[in-house]
């Protein structure tokens, strides 16, 4: 026999999105009931996508940073570290982040239930087919998983995807990444900090063409420097596994034969078994679901919020989502919530990049009068004395109202630095204005000193 149970609201998914959208319900008075298929919350953010894959990346940070160290050269220092020791260092915050986030849900009286949810109809939620829950809303933050065409067998030992990845054990000799997307482009940069020998097949003529182009030439300019071989305008034909490793047979003739395969050309969204056909909507090809501005489904009681959505598939993004379809479901339909700000990229490659607001080309092709601030790390105190002197921060700003239009940022703690640009973005009026970094005074030495020094190097162009 099914239990019944009454919720206002159904959360499905405890990713960023899914809190998003738990939290802030809660706190308008709502009695929210989240759904999670797995035993532990926080979803793919939590334990098998960015947490542990940054937290890799500063493990093998780290250790090249040490072993580079001139000091620990002098005194015969000298560690190999196996991949899964390196893997290790993410578990504590795993576990810590897991921990605090179920505290989160505790403190605001949400209920997790674990199991897999499956719509009845467009108001009731069937979990593991035990037990059902009518609710007047449900929102739908289930996440993504990595694309797996047909025709590939990821259970070979020697080929991988960005979640299966994190479970490597050896250090490869050797690896193919395929896809150089944001993704690709990060494990090609981590594994290659790791002395293995990369090749990341793009399909594009460029890497990452969403970036600014100087940003984008800038990153393989040092990709390339630090031994990546960059293959692009590729396409695979096939995938061969061998004995000793992994073929892949591009449709050009080349043939790229590697200790194992990192497949990463996208992602899909957890829609499959989710029962949508029960309340009259369809995912796109890539399992994604279209939304309106209040990220309300063709459905009007059945709300989708993150990587399920598609783009921008950023953790930071789907938190805001979460809160935007919640505060729509409390009564507040303002469209521009969740949507008024710029929301920055972080891409964790070697040197890191952020960015947020327009591109050079767009600006271009828009037909803005604009101008550029350029600040390289070279010329900042900071950058020199940490020893992080590749990178810059471009500012692009209008020639006329000086308004801040782009901040585009490559370097060490480029993540960190976007959000003084961002803030200042975000003001009004007057308030968002180049002139904001030359009036403004920056401890010394830091990397944000770099605003003031492209402010400076930007309005130096308008006389």
């Amino acid at each position: 026999m099914t239990k019944d149970r009454k919720a206002d609201v159904v959360v499905i998914g405890s990713g960023p999105g899914g809190e998003g959208a738990a939290m802030q319900l809660a706190k308008g008075g709502k009695n929210v009931i989240l759904v999670e298929r797995y035993e532990k919350i926080g979803g793919g953010c939590t334990h098998w996508g960015t947490i542990p894959s940054k937290a890799l990346r500063f493990a093998i940070y780290r250790l090249t940073e040490a072993l580079n160290n001139p000091l620990l050269q002098a005194c015969g220092v000298s560690v190999k570290p196996s991949v899964a020791e390196l893997t290790k260092s993410a578990n504590q915050v795993i576990a810590s982040q897991e921990s605090m986030r179920r505290k989160f849900y505790g403190r605001n009286d949400v209920e997790v239930v674990h199991g897999h949810a499956k719509f009845v109809d467009a108001n009731t939620v069937s979990v593991d087919g035990e037990q059902t829950i009518k609710a007047d809303h449900v929102v739908m933050a289930v996440g993504s998983r990595p694309y797996r065409p047909a025709g590939i067998d990821f259970d070979h030992p020697r080929i991988y995807d960005s979640d299966t990845i994190l479970k490597l054990e050896h250090k490869p000799h050797s690896m193919t990444v395929l896809g150089a997307g944001v993704i690709g482009c990060e494990y090609a940069s981590m594994f290659r900090n790791l002395s293995v020998k990369i090749n990341l097949v793009n399909s594009r003529d460029e890497l990452l063409d969403f970036l600014d182009d100087e940003i984008s030439v800038a990153l393989s300019y040092h990709m390339r420097e630090r031994g990546v071989v960059i293959r692009h305008n590729e396409s695979y034909e096939r995938i061969e596994p061998v004995e000793d490793g992994v073929i892949a047979h591009l449709n050009s003739g080349k043939q790229l034969k590697t200790d194992i395969m990192l497949w990463a050309t996208g992602r899909t969204g957890n829609t499959q078994s989710l029962g949508l056909e029960a309340v009259g909507l369809e995912a796109d090809s890539r399992g994604y679901v279209a939304v309106n501005k209040q990220f309300q489904t063709a459905v009007e009681n059945i709300y989708a919020v993150g990587d399920v959505v598609g783009f921008p598939s950023l953790a930071s993004a789907a938190y805001t989502q979460g809160r935007a379809a919640a505060m729509s479901i409390l009564g507040n339909n303002d469209e521009e919530f969740g949507l008024a700000q710029e929301i920055p990229s972080g891409i964790y490659t070697s040197p890191e990049i952020s960015c947020i607001g327009k591109t050079e080309k767009e600006l271009t092709e828009a037909k803005v009068p604009y101008e550029v601030g350029l600040a390289h790390f070279k010329s900042l105190a900071r950058a020199q004395i940490i020893g992080q002197e590749v990178g810059m921060l471009k500012i692009l700003f209008h020639r006329e109202t000086l308004e801040l239009l782009g901040i585009h940022c490559f370097g060490s703690s480029a993540s960190e630095i976007i959000h003084i640009g961002q803030a200042v973005m975000s003001q009004e009026g007057n308030a968002n204005s180049i002139k904001y970094f030359t009036e403004a005074t920056f401890n010394y030495p830091t990397m944000a000193e770099a605003y003031r020094v492209a402010a400076l190097n930007g309005l130096n162009r308008l006389f």
